[in-house]
């Protein structure tokens, strides 16, 4: 099948499997890395990319249930060379440790921000629970996200 799909801000059009996941379109159709492999049932969260603006588990979704939509990976974040403010706040806060899930982590951070601007620590946390880190004990990535909100807000005045 032929797919159509904006990605970063670029229309890619491709011809994919109707079997072939989202996730593997975005790494090895379109060469996008920053979209990881983890778990294939939803659980960890290392596939996210936003999906018209919203998180989506890429692991399991299909490529074709993309067509005519949307998509943003972590490659797509940064603007004219600038992190974006998430990006910049996990890099200064330490929100990272091996990186496996910085990716996801930092686009449902990007998503929840746009949606609740000042959220408070439980916020936070619930809104990342979908997403596993391994290495990090969270603490430095719920810093990160209310950095950010710091940071986007003091951008938006």
């Amino acid at each position: 099948m032929n797919i159509t799909v904006t990605v970063n801000g670029s229309a890619r059009t491709s011809e994919v499997e109707p079997r072939m996941l989202l996730v593997h379109y975005i790494r090895e159709v379109l060469g996008l890395r920053g979209a990881h492999v983890g778990c294939d049932t939803t659980s960890c969260g290392v596939c996210t990319v936003l999906l018209d603006g919203l998180p989506v588990k890429s692991c399991t979704m299909f490529a074709v249930q993309a067509d005519g939509r949307s998509i943003m990976t972590v490659e797509g974040m940064a603007t004219n060379g600038q992190l974006h403010p998430v990006q910049a706040a996990f890099h200064s806060e330490h929100g990272l440790q091996c990186g496996f899930c910085t990716p996801g982590m930092m686009l449902v951070a990007k998503a929840f921000l746009e949606e609740n601007p000042a959220p408070s620590e439980e916020e936070i946390r619930w809104a990342i629970s979908g997403n596993l880190c391994r290495c990090t004990g969270y603490q430095n990535i719920v810093k990160a996200v209310q950095a950010a909100a710091r940071n986007m807000s003091e951008v938006s005045k």
